[in-house]
């Protein structure tokens, strides 16, 4: 498969066009932001990480019939997708209470949900991707009510199978976020983006350390070694991405974040 020009560059992942119309080439950057892109580093290695977990992850979900954009992986860091007009809300998907929750809400962190809550947010990073409701998705027209409601049903369903898929191996799936998108070939609507430890909190079910993407934001250090822990459980650490040496990388330059 051939990689044409770059159609756009994120502040994980890089899209490249391909010899055919309606696949795309997906490629995993190291580069690791928190807090709207106010924080910032390189962290070498997560990209191949997050490469292997999301194929790993993605593949294991067509098997159960989720419908979603991944092709095949093509190389360390890339992935070869189908290209779909992506829906500008963030869909978060939360068991237990953590972050931003308990923040605004004022509950304890760690309080066990008594069912999966799910949140929009609106995909616009000047903004702070804000919460929104049903009701702002269908005034403009983000989506229709019906396209909600199937995605709100496609979320519990690949809740209920990653929370298994995460329990076998000893890990607490705390919150997740996913995006979909409209493939661009017939206009249906399939899950995209990754789901990594990026995307994910992640939690050992014995110690509750982190092994996800809070590292970076809460300076915890050891990123590497957490996502390599989350790759060697799932069964996929190959000698490659083993090699990936954890580095002691320097703080990120301080930035005042306003507190809302």
């Amino acid at each position: 498969m051939k990689k044409g020009k770059k159609l756009y560059e994120g502040k994980a992942k890089i899209i490249f066009a391909s010899s055919d119309k309606n696949l795309v080439i997906q490629h995993f950057k190291d580069d690791a932001t928190a807090f709207n892109n106010q924080k910032k580093s390189n962290i070498e290695g997560k990209g191949i990480l997050n490469n292997r977990i999301s194929e790993h992850i993605l593949s294991a979900l067509k098997d159960v019939a989720i419908e979603n954009h991944l092709v095949k992986r093509l190389n360390m860091r890339e992935q070869l997708i189908e290209l779909v007009d992506i829906i500008p809300i963030e869909f978060v998907i939360r068991n237990i209470a953590t972050g931003s929750l308990t923040k605004r809400l004022g509950i304890e962190d760690g309080t066990i949900l008594n069912k999966p809550l799910i949140e929009f947010c609106y995909k616009n990073d000047e903004l702070g991707d804000p919460l929104v409701a049903k009701e702002h998705i269908d005034a403009f027209e983000w989506a229709s009510v019906i396209e909600i409601d199937y995605i709100t049903q496609q979320c519990l369903r690949i809740n209920d199978f990653l929370l298994g898929m995460f329990k076998g191996i000893g890990i607490k799936l705390v919150d997740f976020k996913l995006e979909f998108g409209k493939r661009k070939s017939d206009g249906k609507i399939i899950l995209a983006d990754e789901i990594s430890p990026d995307t994910c909190r992640l939690w050992d079910a014995d110690t509750e350390k982190k092994l996800d993407k809070d590292r970076f934001r809460k300076d915890l250090g050891n990123i590497i070694e957490a996502y390599q822990e989350v790759a060697r459980r799932l069964g996929i650490l190959h000698e490659q991405i083993s090699n990936v040496r954890p580095i002691k990388f320097p703080k990120p330059t301080a930035v005042k974040i306003k507190k809302k």
